[in-house]
């Protein structure tokens, strides 16, 4: 089946058209600045040249025409018919309480996707978008909804209400919703396989450790807590991002610096984490550049990084009550030997016993061991690949229509 996934932004529209028969990616792009000056469309079918094209998108049906015009043409694109697409799916970043596994995406659906808003107001608004889009452009074509926060949704109680009154999780739903299901649902299920396939007595820790953060425990195959928390700024420090801090924090935050409560909020996640400790940017490349040339400030945001990490392997292993395997996924789990190890210097305790050769592996896009042979737990890194998984889902849901 051939199947469009799409992921909204905004002002953007990244989209990757699958065959999910062979795994593979036939053509990816993205739409950008719709609604803005200047949008154009970055194109890239495979074996053939990048495409850009530059014209106005008024809107996300406008992008979405242009996608399907772009994947019909026959110097760039790779069909010869738009019912060449089977189906869609959609990356929705957050379900809210009303959604614990994909779905088809009906009106009824659509209609408490929209009063997600609230949990993700900077993110469901515009899925909404790409979702009525493609409904515009596409009418007949299935679309199916998967959820970044259903994969958390198997949390107990205690995992994920906080301490505040009973009141504000029944009238506001303030519990923890977490984030990059998707991807932590693919990692921990590929170490499922590698482990033999049978999920039953597994413990694994999936770290996806990007510009945006998360770890997970995930036991027997289900989650059972998560470090992202209400929204996306808790947990371990990102690019931008503090993450935990204790919250009195920001009332003190906005007396001293007459702040309002929107530009606390925006100060917390775009003007902190690696960025605002080392001073040298957010992207982890720079910071581990700059520490290798001495930059004390940039030692430190790795060392917060790689501490913080290790407290959420160890809280973890605690709560399923041992580890069977941690997995580094995401842009610096992927590539960053430093962090994966001074992340796990000190868990020798655990079992853990880290190959150092293994770990400083060049570039790799399938899963790597990086423990040593007698490592009582399994070390991996493992490329995440969630549009993969809103394809397979996207598949499965609409041929049993």
């Amino acid at each position: 089946m051939k199947v469009l996934v799409v992921n909204a932004g905004s002002s953007s529209l990244k989209y990757q058209l699958f065959d999910t028969e062979s795994g593979s990616v036939l053509a990816k792009g993205n739409c950008e600045r719709i609604g803005i000056e200047g949008s154009r469309i970055i194109h890239k079918t495979s074996g053939k040249e990048e495409y850009i094209k530059e014209m106005a998108l008024e809107d996300h049906s406008a992008a979405t025409k242009l996608v399907v015009e772009t994947l019909l043409d026959k110097e760039v694109g790779c069909i010869s018919s738009p019912a060449e697409i089977e189906a869609i799916g959609h990356r929705v970043v957050h379900g809210g309480p009303y959604f614990t596994e994909s779905m088809l995406a009906t009106p009824e659906v659509i209609e408490k996707v929209e009063l997600c808003t609230s949990y993700a107001p900077l993110h469901t608004p515009a899925h909404v978008m790409g979702i009525k889009g493609c409904t515009a452009v596409m009418p007949e074509t299935p679309q199916v909804l998967v959820f970044d926060t259903a994969f958390h949704q198997t949390m107990p109680k205690e995992a994920y209400m906080y301490g505040l009154s009973y009141d504000m999780y029944e009238e506001y739903g303030i519990r923890r919703y977490g984030a990059h299901g998707t991807s932590h649902r693919y990692v921990s299920g590929e170490m499922i396989k590698i482990l033999g396939g049978d999920p039953k007595g597994t413990k694994i820790v999936t770290c996806h450790i990007g510009n945006g953060s998360s770890i997970s425990a995930v036991k027997d195959g289900e989650c059972v807590d998560t470090s992202m928390g209400f929204t996306p700024l808790e947990g371990i420090m990102m690019g931008t991002r503090c993450g935990t801090i204790d919250p009195a924090i920001v009332p003190f935050i906005m007396e001293k610096k007459n702040l309002s409560p929107k530009e606390v909020e925006s100060y917390m996640n775009k003007k902190c984490g690696l960025d605002g400790i080392s001073g040298v940017g957010s992207d982890s490349r720079d910071v581990e550049r700059a520490m290798n040339e001495g930059n004390e400030r940039a030692k430190l945001a790795y060392d917060m990084l790689c501490y913080q990490i290790k407290k959420y392997i160890g809280s973890y292993s605690a709560a399923m009550g041992g580890v069977t395997a941690i997995v580094f996924t995401a842009g610096i789990g992927e590539h960053s030997p430093y962090i994966r190890a001074n992340a796990l210097k000190g868990l020798e305790y655990l079992g853990i016993k880290l190959d150092t050769e293994r770990n400083t592996f060049g570039h790799f896009s399938t899963p790597v061991k990086l423990s040593a042979d007698d490592s009582q737990v399994a070390v991996y890194m493992i490329p995440t690949n969630e549009e993969l998984v809103i394809a397979q889902d996207t598949e499965r849901i609409v041929k049993a229509m």
